[in-house]
């Protein structure tokens, strides 16, 4: 991560930075980078062993934890709306429709219906011709008139209107009255609450809490610059430390070691190779080609012994053609033993028949 800026864009100056803000963001930035540097240090050593804590114990025991609430908690509540509230829900939708919907359908179908319908059939098949039978009959009509128009239209005019119209009134005065004292009470507890609640709020919010928290936002955002400043540093001084470890530790054990195999080891073996290994080998390989000739000697004595006692006992086999015995020779053969040798252990003196 670098910390100094790109070339190509220039440091603009924040706006609006005031005296408050110079005098935070020093001392805060270099308490921060002294607090912040072995914090640092330490997260980087809790860090790897939280990998490690979160691989091989936290990841399989929230996996058990997982279950374990899915087995307390998820599968009983499914296993309740499932199997309980599902069914108990069907049960009740049934039982409002055969006692309630059922009901008022057939009620309105085979009761209602048929009652309209004969009101229907009772209006124009009896009350209207009535009707018309009657004002037909002219006298019928005015005596109709004079006693129930007349009197009907002058019980409306005269009492039911006027009752009607006090009635109004009075309901009228009672509804604004009610209106009336309703939004004068509204009123009183508006401004109560206004001046009780509201005006002292708005001015500690105002004069109070709003400088206080520009303050907090001008501590908290240096502070959190310098938090990230000194983080960054941090890492670097982290890496810086632990390249040093690195260093003295290979410089410590790493390069006495690898010197010691090159300048000591490595010669010695050499030598050793070249005065014990080599001459050991070239005797051991001596021994066993002595050996093996001493083997093909005396396999070949005993096939002579074993043909002459044979000839002796039983005779020479006839039409046997007469063969000459013939002892095998053999000639060494010496294979290079400079740097052409691939292995120590490779051959060097060969056998060979004639």
């Amino acid at each position: 991560m670098d910390l100094e800026k790109p070339a190509g864009r220039p440091a603009a100056a924040p706006a609006g930075e005031g005296c408050l803000v110079v005098a935070v963001r020093v001392p805060v930035r270099i308490v921060v980078l002294v607090l912040v540097v072995p914090v640092r240090m330490v997260w980087d050593a809790l860090a790897v062993a939280g990998r490690f804590l979160n691989d091989t114990v936290l990841r399989p025991l929230g996996r058990a934890l997982l279950w374990v609430g899915r087995a307390v908690f998820v599968w009983p509540f499914v296993g309740l709306w499932r199997y309980v509230l599902v069914p108990l829900g069907l049960a009740l939708a049934w039982l409002g429709r055969v006692l309630v919907v059922l009901p008022a359908v057939a009620l309105h179908r085979h009761v209602l219906v048929p009652l309209g319908h004969a009101a229907g059939w009772l209006y124009a098949r009896v009350l209207t011709p009535v009707g018309r039978a009657l004002a037909a009959v002219g006298g019928a009509v005015w005596l109709g008139r004079c006693l129930v128009v007349v009197p009907s239209v002058w019980l409306y005019r005269w009492v039911l209107t006027p009752v009607g119209r006090a009635v109004a009134w009075c309901a009228g005065g009672l509804v604004w009255l009610v209106a009336t004292v309703v939004s004068w009470v509204g009123r009183g507890l508006y401004w109560t609450a206004r001046i009780l609640l509201v005006l002292p709020a708005l001015a500690v919010w105002r004069w109070v809490l709003v400088p206080v928290g520009r303050v907090l936002a001008v501590v908290a955002r240096e502070v959190g610059d310098a938090l990230g400043h000194a983080w960054r540093i941090a890492g670097h001084v982290s890496l810086a430390v632990g390249r040093f470890l690195g260093t003295v530790l290979r410089w410590v054990f790493v390069e006495p070691v690898r010197w010691v195999y090159r300048s000591v080891l490595t010669p010695v073996g050499h030598v050793v190779r070249d005065a014990v290994l080599r001459p050991a080998a070239e005797a051991a390989r001596a021994v066993g080609r002595a050996t093996r000739q001493a083997l093909a000697a005396a396999r070949a004595s005993v096939r002579e012994t074993r043909a002459g006692i044979r000839r002796a006992l039983l005779g020479e086999p006839a039409g046997a053609p007469a063969r000459a015995e013939r002892k095998p020779q053999f000639t060494h053969r010496r294979e290079p033993t400079g740097p052409e040798a691939r292995t120590l252990g490779s051959s060097t003196t060969a056998l060979t028949k004639d």
